[in-house]
């Protein structure tokens, strides 16, 4: 091991495993980066190391960080992104650096006062692991700390060790791409809504487009998940944020997400957000309701807290149908326009911080009139060539599986 780590270091090479050959599993069994403890341990061995973590940074039942404190790892400090460390921010909130009480380390918030590492913050590091769990979306915002952290490592001379994990929606890689004109902290990138990649072959993408400031390139080293393949299904063990706790939530989210943008609760003040949608304004036009009410963790003030919503329930909807697909379903967007009382309103942000820019989540800003001008969803699809298509060819130049 020692020898084939030696080798890869002077080729420079991306992956310090790049096989997908089985070792101790089953050929179909999938294994994350993090769960092959023996392509890793060895190399972090006296040093220093800083760590990205979350709930979903897990080795088998067990915190990635207990697990490496165990073996005598000198984790020098933790980075925490949105939600925090143990999870426990709701969406939007921001986190504060604090010493985690299980273990004494220093948590440092990427979510706050600060977006990136500073110089100071990784001082002391001789080594950072990124290892959270993505879902494959341009406005899950851990694609976002992930560009922060190399360009830290870029700047700072640092190594940055990937534990790559499965992508949940990984067969599916649509939507617009952004228009980086509405760049903001949803939408980071020219990628479209589904990017169709796990984190490391993003981490690929951002060096090999030059994403980082100044064209530089973070040195990265890879662990690949084992007997991965894009269209595989892959049920996450931990739930990756508050708000998306079920598997259906997951699979649905690239596709009812968009509803952020609107006036439409979507099951946030709930224990089902993007599975189901409504507003009190469907009253008489759908038979479903739900009351969303405050619930801590997860959304304290959700729009219409307390009031009757009417409106549309997937919780059962066949995600196979998006799986034959291989697309977001632009459906549901379209029918709840068209039977929402005011339309003119249905876009309108005046009446609550809860409601976000569709044009930032969608990425376009030409999607709001093609609703209102009924376009039918073939024509909003043909808009977003031939972007999508070019995207879908350069994606191929990073991907580590199938």
């Amino acid at each position: 091991m020692k020898f084939l780590l030696s080798v890869l270091l002077l080729l420079g090479s991306s992956t310090l495993f790049a096989s997908n050959e089985p070792t101790s599993k089953t050929p179909k069994t999938i294994v994350t980066g993090a769960d092959q403890t023996d392509q890793y341990f060895e190399y972090l061995k006296g040093k220093r190391i800083g760590i990205l973590a979350n709930p979903t940074t897990i080795i088998g039942k067990k915190h990635l960080v207990d697990s490496l404190l165990s073996r005598g790892i000198n984790i020098v400090k933790v980075f925490g992104p949105e939600h925090g460390f143990r999870g426990n921010a709701s969406n939007g909130t921001k986190v504060s650096d604090e010493k985690d009480a299980a273990t004494g380390i220093q948590i440092i918030s990427l979510y706050g006062k600060k977006r990136k590492p500073s110089k100071e913050d990784l001082a002391d590091v001789d080594l950072m692991i990124y290892d959270i769990q993505d879902v494959g979306c341009r406005f899950y915002t851990y694609i976002n700390v992930l560009r922060d952290i190399m360009e830290s490592c870029a700047e700072f001379d640092k190594e940055l060790l990937i534990l790559d994990r499965p992508n949940p929606n990984g067969y599916l890689v649509d939507g617009p791409i952004l228009d980086m004109k509405l760049k903001s902290g949803i939408g980071q990138f020219p990628v479209p809504i589904a990017h169709g990649m796990t984190i490391a072959e993003f981490a690929q993408m951002i060096n090999g487009e030059g994403w980082l400031p100044e064209k530089k390139t973070c040195k990265l080293k890879i662990v690949k998940v084992l007997n991965y393949k894009h269209d595989m299904e892959y049920v996450l063990p931990v739930n990756p944020s508050p708000n998306l706790n079920t598997p259906q939530s997951i699979l649905l989210y690239p596709s009812t997400c968009l509803f952020e943008g609107t006036r439409l609760n979507h099951g946030r003040g709930t224990y089902f957000a993007f599975t189901i949608l409504g507003s009190p304004l469907y009253k008489g036009v759908y038979d479903f309701s739900y009351t969303p009410i405050s619930i801590k963790g997860m959304s304290e003030s959700p729009l219409y807290m307390d009031e009757l919503c009417y409106g549309i329930d997937l919780r059962n909807y066949d995600t196979k149908e998006l799986r034959k697909n291989c697309q977001i379903n632009l459906k549901w967007m379209i029918d709840l326009y068209n039977n929402y009382p005011e339309k003119d309103k249905f876009f309108d942000r005046s009446m609550s911080k809860q409601i976000g820019n569709i044009d930032y989540l969608i990425g376009v800003a030409d999607f709001k009139n093609q609703l209102k001008e009924g376009k039918s969803e073939k024509e909003i699809r043909a808009s977003w060539e031939p972007g999508l298509s070019d995207y879908k060819k350069m994606r191929k130049k990073y991907l580590l599986y199938k």
